[in-house]
């Protein structure tokens, strides 16, 4: 008797410790559902030292009814509970919450059928041989259904989760064989501890244990899953619904029979009515948690159906800003043609000799403007065409007073005034100059329009270096930015209707990161909004300003900066 108690002990304990072994090892589902099976095997554990106790220590018989008879038959309801789970589906659209919920209905259902169908022939009106027949029975029905889930769960899973659950499934039913075997053993006085009978109960443990290993060590695999062929299974909150409908039912039953004595049909009404309340609490809760997943749900595809309605607005309008590129675009290549001979015959009158004073200025005057007229048509060209990045090494001071004069038609007459200062010997950066001048204009273009707002006001642009990097601030004195937080984020804009896309910041703030730099913004406390520009220097040009030669050789790298590469 000893030996087998021991025996047992050992086989429970080796069980759950290979089951809990699983909890420390994510993810959380997989965890949440070790955690009920090691806690469903650590109860049945419990059990078996109450019955060791009784008999190798105390050298007690263990009376009949017994009093952990409870503890074995409620050993297996964490076990069912974890099925709801299904921690083989790694969907985030399964709700971790409702499978607690699901699992507290379950538990208090086992719960509700133990007192009402075993305890009144225990405490209420005791009569040992329905007692046995009754708990004998209910808990075979509860091994078998453990043993039908892990099944069904085999068949969904595939990889490593069905072979655990293949294991799973095999100890359960040699469990249920061997607890009905020494049931009916007990009932005809022919077990005793340590005869054959507890061979079944031995090797489902040890079973038990092994499945506990074996994912254990297969917990690196990972196989993949198909989501779109695996529909969320309804059967745990449909099993949790019938358990909840079948206790008026069980109810209605033992008022109208007259079977039992009158205090066990009392008894089984009052039990009934206690967990009819708990469960229709457990219901209206998870009701309200699944409304709130439905409400969140529904705002989310809310929420994506307009944005996707504002990204179809503003593919329409990204297709005619293309056109109208390719347009100025083959305008400014017009241009150019009878601009070149402008320019040519201005700088030859220019260079006639003859001319008055009045007239010499007049050929310089139209010279300069033909210049001026060619350095925004190139700029224009440069700035509408779709080119691969070229990485280069650029003066910045040169690219923002490119953007700078693209901007300056949107300036006259608005009472806005530059100022572009300079640091000394600023470094270049390595970058792509079209790319850049983008983000600048989009800096430009943003202060206009809230200058615009309070009727003109300064824009200053400063550039200077800190350590190994070009800081660069675009400063205004305008109403300053409303949302600070959330100007980088697509299709954010507080501009009217019709006027902004949220584009271009948030561009701005890509193209920054692909430079390796960093771009942020904040509302001054004198008023207005800068947006400060962090940009790496070139160090091998940084390096060469530290030797004596190094203004020569920067210089001969600036003539042949944009030569091709």
């Amino acid at each position: 008797m000893t030996f087998g108690d021991v025996a047992i002990s050992l086989a429970a304990v080796f069980a759950s410790a290979c089951v809990l072994a699983n909890v420390i090892n994510p993810p959380r589902r997989s965890q949440a559902f070790w955690a009920f099976f090691g806690l469903g095997v650590a109860a049945w554990m419990a059990g078996q030292f109450l019955w060791t106790y009784l008999e190798t220590f105390r050298h007690q018989p263990i009376p009949d009814p017994y009093l952990g008879d409870v503890i074995l038959f409620l050993h297996a309801v964490p076990m069912i509970g974890a099925l709801a789970l299904r921690p083989h589906d790694r969907r985030d659209d399964l709700r971790m919450h409702l499978g607690y919920i699901n699992f507290t209905l379950l538990l208090l259902w086992w719960v509700y059928l133990y007192l009402f169908i075993v305890t009144p022939w225990q405490y209420v009106s005791l009569n040992v041989a329905r007692y046995d027949d009754a708990f004998d029975s209910l808990e075979g029905v509860q091994n078998l259904f453990l043993a039908g889930g892990l099944a069904v769960l085999y068949f969904q899973a595939r990889g490593r989760w069905r072979t655990i659950y293949a294991h799973l499934c095999c100890a359960a039913l040699l469990f249920a064989v061997g607890v009905y075997v020494s049931n009916v053993a007990i009932g005809k006085n022919l077990y005793y501890t340590g005869s054959p009978y507890d061979l079944p109960l031995v090797a489902a443990l040890v079973w038990f244990g092994t499945a506990g290993l074996v994912a254990f060590q297969t917990n690196g695999n990972v196989e993949a899953f198909d989501h779109a062929s695996k529909p969320i299974s309804p059967w745990p909150a449909r099993l949790a619904l019938v358990a909840v409908f079948s206790m008026p039912v069980m109810a209605l039953y033992a008022a109208l029979s007259h079977e039992a004595p009158p205090a066990v049909r009392s008894f089984q009404i009052a039990v009934t009515q206690i967990a009819v309340i708990a469960a229709g609490l457990l219901v209206f809760t998870r009701q309200r948690l699944v409304d709130r997943d439905r409400e969140h749900l529904l705002k989310a595809s809310q929420d994506a159906l307009e944005n996707l309605r504002h990204i179809q607005t503003q593919m329409v309008q990204t297709e005619k800003l293309v056109s109208l590129g390719q347009l100025a675009a083959g305008a400014a290549h017009e241009i150019n043609n009878p601009l070149t001979g402008i320019l040519g015959y201005s700088e030859m009158l220019a260079s006639e000799g003859g001319l008055t004073e009045k007239q010499q200025a007049l050929a310089d005057k139209t010279a300069t403007l033909a210049r001026r007229i060619k350095t925004l048509v190139a700029n224009l060209l440069s700035f509408a065409r779709r080119v691969p990045p070229e990485v280069a090494f650029l003066d910045v001071g040169e690219v923002i007073n490119s953007a700078l004069n693209l901007s300056s038609l949107d300036m006259r007459g608005k009472g806005i005034r530059t100022e572009f200062v300079a640091s000394d010997s600023l470094p270049p950066v390595r970058g792509d100059a079209n790319q850049l001048m983008q983000v600048f204009f989009n800096l430009v273009d943003n202060a206009i329009d809230a200058l615009d707002e309070v009727g003109g006001g300064v824009l200053t642009i400063r550039a200077t270096q800190k350590d190994a990097s070009v800081i660069l601030e675009f400063s205004d004195t305008g109403p300053g930015i409303k949302s600070p937080n959330h100007v980088f984020d697509p299709f954010f804009t507080t501009k009217p209707v019709g006027k902004g896309t949220g584009l271009g910041l948030s561009i701005s703030y890509g193209i920054i990161q692909e430079h390796g730099g960093k771009i942020e913004c904040f509302n001054r406390r004198g008023g207005g909004a800068t947006f400060r520009i962090t940009l790496p220097a070139a160090v091998e040009i940084i390096a060469q300003k530290e030797k004596p030669e190094s203004s020569d050789r920067l210089a001969t790298h600036r003539d042949t900066e944009h030569a091709p590469r």
